[in-house]
């Protein structure tokens, strides 16, 4: 079971949060229910999806979103906030709900990943620390699991800590390349939180410790005879450390009835050496010695040394995982989508002369949309209020080609997004970590096609209104009014 992160992390916040708070709560319209959305515009990478991580610690932040009595006097002392405001915070907590999708589902630009429909001043407040938990972990989820089909059913394993940004980059990170497909981390403190298995072996100072690289070899396996996997690169991997540890599986390990795990490589052309060193231990009689490569890889490293035959079995990924280094953002954005007037839901909508930059107003309902072999085709986006006969041919609007007049016929719809908190209280279980990683594997085996999964070019996955939606954004937009 996860272990729980209980810091208070309310003061993790852009301070417009505050201020806008505070005016909302003096003009007396803090009660008033707004909509937001959680949506990305773009998938990095240039990549035909993303995968959506980071949604258990957004639950955990909600459960404990408070103000404490140093929290208060540091806003006071801004001498910006009406004292009233300031009593109200005391007793603060989210009363608002929270739907989304479950974590680790396959997601795409411009659908609601999370809609948050609460008092204005709740869905205000919770801004900034949802969002930095879904960009970081979504981000990172994404570009370890581009690694990890590069791999081939190769494991891959984190070892980035020591080159994330902080200490929660690394650890939160650490869970969201598990959910994006990696076997295990390097980070001690991740596997304690989540449960997700950890592995380790030496560095080059322990070879550089001992008399000379055979003798590191051999206080190495006498240590840990069923698990020697040793580090061939510190001085010459070809004459010096494949050698000493074909000397150690004969002269160390077989004595004892052990065999040599692996060797690993982190430095020098990957490629050829492999093919060296798979040479020498096959004719040593060690062919079920593994080859373990890690140094500055990711999914085009990973590709191009395949192209070259490389002999590899596993691979660590450091620094070009964990800061996702080809693409660092995410872009996740928290945009209001309506207002409650009079019980009713009144659709709003951002305008921009950047097109990319409209947002799709009202609260809205998501579907997936399945063909007649249960592949993913299509999201299809509504508002909440439709009522929708899916037993027959279902129109829509097509965002790229809206002129032309097409149905969804012999598919099925899923909805994709849960409740999360009714009312300010939990009505979800989050599952465990590994069920998470299972339902993106499953999602991408058997739902997402092929060619949305390629590196270069890839599909774009179809993103379609409901007609009733298209209209009232339409609407909006042609008397450019949120009225």
């Amino acid at each position: 079971m996860n272990q729980q992160d209980n810091r208070n992390i309310t003061m993790v916040m852009d301070f417009y949060e505050m201020t806008m708070a505070n005016g909302y709560f003096n003009n007396r319209v803090n009660d008033t229910k707004a909509v937001f959305d959680v949506f990305f515009r773009k998938n990095p990478d240039n990549a035909g999806f993303s995968i959506f991580a980071g949604l258990e610690q957004v639950i955990e932040y909600i459960r404990n979103l408070h103000f404490s009595k140093e929290d208060i006097e540091y806003f006071r002392s801004q001498h910006l906030f009406s004292e009233e405001f300031l009593s109200f915070l005391a007793d603060y907590r989210f009363s608002g709900d929270i739907y989304a999708m479950p974590e680790g589902t396959i997601i795409y630009p411009n659908e609601p990943i999370i809609t948050v429909v609460a008092p204005l001043l709740d869905a205000q407040l919770v801004e900034t620390a949802i969002l930095l938990q879904v960009n970081h972990q979504s981000l990172i989820a994404t570009k370890t699991n581009r690694i990890v089909r590069a791999a081939e059913g190769r494991a891959v394993s984190d070892f980035g800590a020591r080159r994330a940004h902080n200490v929660d980059a690394a650890v939160y990170g650490a869970r969201a390349a598990y959910i994006g497909g990696a076997v295990g981390t390097a980070t001690v403190l991740a596997g304690q939180m989540f449960g997700i298995p950890i592995s380790g072996t030496m560095a080059h100072s322990w070879v550089m410790f001992f008399e000379n690289e055979y003798e590191a070899f051999k206080k190495y396996a006498e240590t840990y005879p069923d698990s020697t996997l040793l580090l061939v690169d510190t001085f010459d991997v070809l004459k010096s450390g494949v050698p000493n540890a074909i000397r150690i599986a004969k002269e160390v390990l077989e004595p004892m009835g052990k065999r040599l795990k692996g060797i690993r490589l982190d430095s020098g052309d990957l490629a050829y050496l492999s093919k060296e060193a798979r040479v020498m231990l096959d004719e040593a009689g060690l062919t079920d010695c593994i080859i373990v490569a890690s140094n500055s890889l990711d999914e085009f490293t990973l590709q191009s040394l395949k192209q070259q035959g490389a002999k590899l079995d596993s691979f660590g990924v450091g620094e070009r995982l964990i800061t996702s280094a080809s693409n660092p953002v995410f872009g996740a954005v928290y945009k209001m989508a309506a207002i409650v007037k009079d019980g009713k839901f009144i659709p709003k909508i951002k305008v921009s002369e950047t097109a990319e930059k409209i947002t799709n107003p009202g609260l809205k309902k998501v579907y997936r949309v399945y063909d007649a072999s249960g592949k993913a085709t299509a999201e299809y986006l509504t508002r909440a209020d439709e009522e929708i006969d899916f037993t027959k041919p279902v129109r829509y609007i097509d965002s790229q080609k809206y002129w032309k007049n097409r149905f969804f016929e012999n598919c099925t719809f899923k909805e994709l997004q849960v409740p999360i908190f009714k009312n300010g209280e939990c009505v979800y279980e989050c599952p465990p970590l590994k069920e998470v990683r299972d339902y993106v594997r499953r999602q991408l085996n058997e739902e997402i096609w092929d060619e949305e999964q390629r590196f270069t070019n890839p599909h774009t996955h179809y993103f379609d209104f409901s007609p009733l939606l298209y209209e009232t954004k339409m609407d909006l937009l042609a008397g450019d009014r949120n009225d």
